[in-house]
């Protein structure tokens, strides 16, 4: 009897190896914690209502707090694929986090759905897909935007890392394509706490319009620079701004900003026509009743489309492999270039085998702080 019990007991532990190793393990690495900590709370927030399954398996995110500093990020990606064995990384909601963390996921042959618009040189991002739109495509609305305005002259104000670069890079042919020069190019780093010798250099060379580049909490310090130097101007600023810390912050300084937004912002001013207002209401609606109303956010809306994106890759790669293998993480890559068309709360998405971007043209939306809130314009 006793051996009998032993054989019955070692069965179990069997088949408990065997459940635990169907685990599903995604690593998720997110600014908590200093300046880009206004995109990483509102994403660990929607994640908390992340299922506890998929395609009947159980799913664990392991969340870390990558500080918004690039060396903590590689260390949690390097923790992710050597400790925890993930099947997916998710993160960083900073761009210059995310590049620092994409060779890792790259060496390790994992995935990482990057949270930021991480600009990586050809043939580099075979592991790595982004969930924002590109500067390029958010850079179209905004500079279809400011030929509507009139604007013949540009200052550039933005981060010196590569969420800066890049935008300044991305949209150069955009502005020479609509005859809109640029005057004046100020940079500053993100943890800055004062951009008054730039915002007096953009100021001395009068443009129409200024835009700022920056991200969270962080973008309202050089929009209330500009305006205490006296700037009558139009203002503009990018995805990472469209937050409410930027009116939380800015407060009637930023009143009139245009920024440029995915649609998950702004679900119910969208047409009934667009493809992604209910999945943009549904998203708006279950964080809201979560964190409070009015507290909605582009980068809770990413973390919304990574569930997207995992409800439907994963049960197709279990098809293929198991769980905590080469073989399923690459499943997993495929299943993203191959989902198609997939209605997300920031767009249409459609990755690709030579696209990780996905979004098209017609994804950004031009917004108006008006009364402290956003408004379609």
């Amino acid at each position: 009897m006793k051996s009998v019990k032993t054989l019955i007991a070692a069965a179990v532990a069997v088949l408990a190896a065997g459940a635990a190793q169907a685990d599903i393990n995604i690593g998720v690495s997110l600014a908590l914690t200093g300046p880009g900590s206004g995109l990483g709370i509102p994403m660990q927030n929607q994640f908390k209502l992340f299922p506890k399954t998929i395609g009947g398996e159980k799913v664990n995110l392991i969340v870390l707090d990558d500080a918004t500093d690039p060396g903590k990020g590689a260390a949690n990606a390097r923790r992710f694929v050597t400790e925890d064995k993930v099947d997916m990384i998710i993160g960083s909601c900073i761009t210059a986090v995310a590049a620092a963390m994409s060779d890792i996921a790259s060496e390790a042959g994992t995935v990482q759905l990057a949270a930021s618009p991480v600009g990586l040189p050809p043939g580099k991002d075979k592991w790595v897909f982004r969930l924002p739109q590109s500067n390029t495509v958010m850079g179209h609305a905004v500079v279809e935007h400011m030929k509507k305005q009139g604007v013949k002259t540009l200052g550039f104000l933005g981060y010196t890392d590569a969420y800066g670069e890049q935008w300044l890079k991305e949209s150069a042919p955009l502005l020479e394509q609509a005859g809109i020069k640029v005057v004046a190019i100020e940079r500053f780093a993100r943890t800055d706490t004062s951009v008054t010798p730039q915002a007096l250099k953009i100021n001395a060379a009068n443009p129409d319009a200024v835009l700022i580049v920056a991200s969270g909490s962080g973008a309202a310090m050089p929009h209330m620079a500009m305006i205490d130097r006296g700037y009558k101007g139009k203002i503009y600023q990018t995805h990472a701004a469209a937050t409410q810390d930027l009116m939380r912050v800015g407060g009637k300084a930023v009143e009139g900003a245009f920024v440029v937004s995915g649609p998950a912002v702004i679900a119910e001013q969208l047409p009934d026509s667009h493809p992604s207002k209910k999945v943009a209401i549904d998203f708006v609606q279950k964080y809201e009743k979560s964190v409070g109303a009015g507290l909605r956010n582009q980068f809770a809306g990413h973390a919304y489309d990574a569930q997207i994106t995992l409800e439907k890759v994963i049960p197709v790669a279990l098809k293929k492999a198991k769980p905590g293998t080469p073989e399923f993480r690459a499943a997993l890559r495929d299943g993203m270039e191959t989902m198609g068309r997939t209605i997300f709360s920031h767009g249409v998405m459609n990755w690709t085998a030579t696209d990780h971007w996905g979004f098209t043209n017609e994804t950004g939306v031009m917004l108006k702080v008006v009364d402290g809130k956003f408004k379609v314009e």
